[in-house]
């Protein structure tokens, strides 16, 4: 098997709880990242995205400090 880091991309840091994303869900935060990243790779075929592996600092909330 044979695995590629493509690219990397990193989320704002807001102060809670009165930050800017202190009403964003992290998952929808993530999503907004990895959209944004797919369309800064103009060469890459999502087709063949297999998996994606995303890394968080401190899980709260939603995440269940999981």
């Amino acid at each position: 098997m044979k695995a590629d880091i493509v690219k990397g991309l990193r989320t704002a840091v807001g102060k809670a709880p009165r930050g800017i994303f202190r009403s964003t869900r992290p998952d929808d935060l993530a999503t907004a990242t990895l959209k944004l990243l797919i369309s800064t790779l103009r060469e890459l075929d999502v087709k063949r995205i297999d998996d994606v592996m995303v890394g968080n600092a401190t899980p709260e909330a939603e995440q269940g400090l999981n």
